[in-house]
């Protein structure tokens, strides 16, 4: 275990340290009492035990600076905590956690299987030269849903794309200012397709398409796109900052492409 949780002590040291490096030179300890769950005494104190040994100075009028020396003790306990949270997530947690997948052959319980992730779903089977593996908790027939746990290795999975696709809203002529062969062009690069607005669904059905998704398509690109499946969203041209405030969030890749016919 990570030595700043060994106790309240030095779990509180840290915090503290961690509010002086964002807030220096003006900490107010009583919201750092707050935030830590205890008093104002017992933040000053801590204070006085941070100044004495070496990690914090202060210009006797309730200013505190992080030191040189504080620094690399935030950076290394920052570390340890980081390796802690690895160990964690890679050698507990994939050992106790049950992941559902889709049998691709017979399965025996005890099994080790191979692990692979298509159009957003997760298949178990008995394939040579995959990376991911994991055991089977019970026996299972090609086709079910299986329990697989004990997971070791990556599975591979590569980030769905998003095309945004910008249509004019009804005051600025709607799905009649739409460029209908751009917009099937657009379409024929994903299996996914969700709409946002009337104007949206009507350039979509103008085309030929209905939407797989009419409510919650910002939500349904997002999910898709973490699981690697690519989508369409058309969207009347109001939606648009908020979806792209949405999309960059969540450090996905889209391209935005204004449907707009001249």
């Amino acid at each position: 275990m990570a030595n700043v949780l060994q106790s309240k002590r030095e779990s509180s040291r840290f915090q503290i340290l961690v509010e002086i490096a964002a807030h220096q030179p003006n900490l107010r300890q009583k919201e750092v009492a707050e935030r830590l769950g205890v008093t104002p005494q017992a933040i000053s104190e801590y204070i006085k035990e941070l100044v004495a040994d070496g990690l914090v100075t202060t210009d006797g009028r309730m200013r505190y600076s992080i030191t040189k020396e504080g620094v690399e003790w935030l950076l290394e306990s920052a570390a340890e905590l980081k390796r802690y949270a690895r160990v964690v997530m890679e050698e507990i947690i994939s050992h106790v956690s049950v992941w559902a997948a889709i049998a691709e052959a017979d399965l025996a319980e005890g099994e080790r299987v191979s692990l692979e992730m298509r159009s957003g779903l997760l298949y178990a089977n008995k394939k040579e030269g995959i990376e991911a593996s994991g055991v089977v908790i019970s026996d299972a027939g090609a086709g079910e849903d299986v329990g697989v746990s004990d997971l070791r290795g990556l599975i591979s999975l590569e980030e769905g794309r998003i095309h945004l696709c910008k249509v004019p809203r009804v005051q600025m002529g709607g799905s009649r200012k739409v460029d209908l062969l751009a917009l099937q062009g657009q379409l024929s690069k994903a299996k996914m397709v969700g709409c946002l607005g009337i104007e949206a669904l009507v350039a979509l059905r103008k085309a030929g398409r209905e939407p797989d998704i009419i409510f919650g398509a910002k939500e349904f690109a997002v999910e898709a796109a973490y699981h690697g499946i690519s989508s369409v969203i058309v969207s009347v041209d109001e939606q648009i900052p908020g979806l792209l405030t949405r999309l960059e969030s969540e450090g996905l890749k889209y391209e935005l492409i204004d449907l707009t016919s001249g």
